[in-house]
């Protein structure tokens, strides 16, 4: 025998009682929005995937697609370059609850420039703080 456990509650409406399955009261929605530059890196992720299959043949091609300009597309894929680590700090980067982003793909540039990782890393703690200061 198989027992099925789940949260059911009874609603009234116009009159009569309806079966509601689920949970009683709606999900609050999240205070606060993704960063901007926490949507790029992920777009670059995914459009990076596009490339490697074979769906989309060029970058030039994806940024046609993508209605943007290629230099453009070129700056959001330049943030493939970061290390791991700050690339997920990047994508993990606490909801912005009000006012302008702390940290933008432009602040980001000189960094994605360098190609040591440990270079990468001091330039992203110097940026990271001057944003948060």
């Amino acid at each position: 025998m198989t027992t099925v456990v789940r949260t059911i509650h009874f609603a009234r409406k116009a009159r009569r009682k309806r079966l509601v399955v689920g949970p009683e009261v709606p999900q609050p929605k999240p205070a606060g929005r993704v960063p901007r530059i926490a949507r790029l890196l992920a777009l670059a992720i995914k459009y990076d995937d596009l490339l490697r299959r074979g769906v989309v043949p060029d970058l030039s091609e994806l940024a046609r697609l993508c209605q943007v300009t290629q230099p453009r597309m070129t700056q959001i894929m330049n943030l493939l370059h970061l290390a791991p680590d700050i690339q997920e700090e990047i994508l993990f980067l606490p909801l912005v609850e009000e006012g302008r982003d702390p940290i933008h793909e432009h602040m980001l540039r000189d960094v994605t420039r360098t190609l040591e990782w440990r270079k990468q890393r001091r330039a992203w703690i110097s940026t990271r703080n001057r944003s948060a200061g």
